[in-house]
């Protein structure tokens, strides 16, 4: 294969790879190595590499993935969701309880987010996602509503690309946390039959940050314009040897 050849491969790879998303982080929570035990699992990410962590006092296990209905995730067997609960008292704690995940969206942009999550009868209703870009100060970005007990609401998702500052970001972090019924003060029960409890629980399983590789930078090309002027002197220089 000629120099001219090599370098026009690899800006085919480049502009492919840019046009495509990638999963920058994901976490499957289920136990690695697989131990045959929905009780048990990991909140180390099973594709990249980010951290998830408990908000504001919220104790976490695990539960099975599969049960009332299951969650998107593939394993047919092994399929561990994270499970929360201890969530605040009734009309207090708005948006201050829930889950983190710091993830690096460095070279990657158009940023999309999604996750699955169960709601039990008694947890909140409503579920807030929010962003940083700090890693430490949070920004309000989208109110779902899980209007169903005991149900997977799966394939939830968010796209950043439109937000300035969260693409290419070493300490981009998201939160999901549980928030008061719009224009009201407390938490309704996700089973209009039941009431709110802090025993309520929240599920989750296949939190996912996914973005596209970012244009290569122009050193790149420069380099390849390069390669292929060395290509253009060495075929005069063959030219100049033959006559």
């Amino acid at each position: 294969m000629n120099l001219k050849s090599i370098v026009a491969g690899l800006a085919f790879s480049v502009v492919g790879a840019s046009a495509q998303a990638s999963v920058i982080a994901q976490w499957n929570f289920n136990s690695n190595p697989a131990d045959s035990s929905t009780s048990t699992g990991s909140i180390i990410p099973a594709i990249g590499n980010g951290t998830a962590a408990l908000v504001g006092g919220i104790t976490g296990s695990f539960s099975s993935g599969s049960a009332s209905g299951g969650s998107s995730d593939p394993a047919a067997t092994d399929n561990s969701g994270w499970q929360t609960t201890t969530y605040a008292a009734q009309g207090t704690g708005d948006k201050t309880r829930g889950v983190q995940f710091n993830v690096s969206t460095v070279g990657f942009k158009d940023i999309t987010i999604s996750y699955d999550l169960r709601h039990s009868n008694t947890s909140s209703r409503y579920e807030l996602v929010q962003y940083s870009l700090d890693g430490i100060n949070f920004i309000d970005s989208t109110l779902f509503d899980g209007n169903a007990g005991d149900t997977w609401f799966n394939n939830r998702s968010i796209d950043f690309s439109s937000i300035a500052g969260v693409a290419d970001n070493a300490n981009f972090a998201l939160r999901i946390v549980a928030a008061f019924a719009p224009n009201s003060s407390a938490y309704l029960p996700s089973n209009v039959g039941s009431s709110y409890g802090t025993a309520g629980t929240w599920r989750f399983d296949m939190a996912t940050v996914s973005g596209s590789p970012v244009p290569v930078p122009a050193a790149f090309w420069m380099m390849s314009a390069g390669l292929l002027g060395l290509v253009g002197i060495n075929r005069r220089r063959a030219m100049t040897t033959a006559a």
